[in-house]
């Protein structure tokens, strides 16, 4: 069979890409290998669009770069952006695919200053990173049902009441086991490496003082928010190390949700606060309630990132044109209206659900329970068998898609005759091809 690209041989052929599928994947190239980034440059052409997006460059002596900063995040700005100023940015890179153009959508801007503790956390990141402590492959699911749960904190921090609250509204039967440690200045570093070696020392298990046995399935590092000052001990190198030593997942749970820092990157899964990392690892019996607010989140954070999206056309159709017409004006209202229709929608659906759930939980508790934990069960089982029967399984392994003009498998010799033209799909890509006559040997 030949390719439809000519007699260049496989070796020496490119694959073909579409554009779009192109931009997404430079996309997301970048996502994983930059995100998140801080950058620090001077403003120019700072522009505020009409939809509160604001729009510039970041340049210095050598380069400079597209910016966009969504109206969500500009509200934040303790202060007015102008031409000329040096600032300090953390965003993501991204390709804004309607163009084809790298872009940094910014979530933060402050003024430059607190520059060089930040590049010193890059730099060490990027030797982290070099060495594989970031590595997704080595990172572990965390358990549905931990048995028991190693927390280190401060006993001084409000994170640990806050933790404590949550385990005990949502899993008071967990027991939790404390390392206490430092988590600001000089000495905390090795407090926490302290700390965190304690229950590792504890092989898994610990008997109580009523002599019953806590397995220890997961760990919780956690801390309060704080400046990047105030967070510094957990961008320690060795305490970087110590986290991946860890024999059960390990959860980090410092600062803010704005809030990053290294414990973060090695840390098997990252939470925005102390209190969610300790949700993550208990599921109250309202867990359907639960499940329908996550999932009323992510609908209402993808709708949100689309509307970003279209409005970023929008302004920059508005700038093309000069001025907004009265085609881009009806464009930009009825997006709005729809927008707030969705979200009606969600509330009143998510409501609705709400109510229902509290009704069959106050009249089925323990059937309710006894179902839920069933059906658990069979969700994972499904779960697996669906994963087995990912066609993209077996096209990642070598393996391809054929299929006619009409977009038929093709799954016997007869139905492709010599001059047949077939698509082979590829795991990434795909090919056009020819059928030949068997050559004579």
């Amino acid at each position: 069979m030949n390719s439809g690209f000519g007699p260049l041989s496989p070796a020496s052929s490119p694959l073909v890409w579409e554009v779009g599928a192109l931009c997404k994947a430079i996309g997301d190239a970048l996502q994983a290998r930059f995100n998140p980034v801080a950058v620090r440059g001077e403003i120019s052409g700072f522009s505020r669009a009409a939809s509160g997006h604001c729009y510039f460059n970041l340049k210095d002596s050598s380069g400079q770069i597209r910016c966009a900063m969504f109206r969500r995040a500009a509200q934040l700005m303790d202060f007015s952006p102008r031409d000329g100023e040096l600032v300090e940015l953390r965003g993501r890179l991204g390709v804004y695919e309607q163009r084809g153009d790298l872009q940094l959508v910014v979530e933060s801007m402050q003024r430059a200053g607190q520059g060089a503790l930040f590049e010193q956390f890059l730099r060490l990141k990027a030797s982290l990173q070099a060495q594989g402590l970031f590595d997704e492959a080595r990172k572990r699911s965390l358990p549905r049902m931990p048995r028991g749960i190693g927390l280190v904190t401060s006993l001084g921090a409000a994170a640990l009441h806050d933790v404590v609250t949550a385990l005990r509204r949502r899993v008071p039967h967990i027991p939790v086991v404390l390392a206490p440690a430092l988590v600001q200045g000089p000495q905390a570093p090795a407090s926490l490496i302290a700390a965190l070696q304690k229950l590792y020392a504890l092989g898994g298990a610990e008997r109580t003082r009523s002599g019953d046995e806590v397995h220890l399935d997961c760990i919780l590092l956690v801390r309060g928010g704080g400046s990047l000052e105030d967070l510094w001990a957990f961008n320690d190198e060795q305490l970087a190390h110590t986290i991946v030593q860890s024999p059960v997942p390990l959860i980090s749970g410092i600062g803010h949700e704005t809030d990053f820092c290294i414990a973060d990157f090695c840390a098997d899964l990252r939470a925005p606060t102390p209190t969610a990392a300790a949700e993550l690892l208990s599921q109250p019996r309202e867990v359907w309630l639960g499940a329908l607010g996550l999932m009323q989140q992510r609908l209402s954070d993808g709708v949100q990132r689309q509307l970003d999206r279209q409005q970023q056309r929008l302004d920059s159709a508005v700038q093309r044109l000069g001025r907004p017409s009265e085609q881009l004006v009806c464009s930009r209202n009825r997006l709005d209206r729809e927008a707030q229709r969705l979200r009606h929608a969600m509330a009143l659906g998510l409501q609705v659900q709400r109510q229902k759930n509290q009704w069959l939980a106050q009249k089925l508790p323990q059937a309710a329970k006894l179902i839920l934990e069933r059906r658990e069960q069979h969700l994972m089982q499904l779960q697996l068998r669906l994963q087995l029967l990912d066609p993209r399984l077996i096209l990642q392994r070598g393996y391809a898609l054929l299929t006619d003009a009409d977009g038929r498998p093709v799954t016997e010799e007869q139905q492709a005759p010599p001059g047949t033209a077939l698509r082979a799909q590829l795991a990434k890509g795909s090919l056009d091809l020819t059928v030949t006559p068997p050559r004579l040997l």
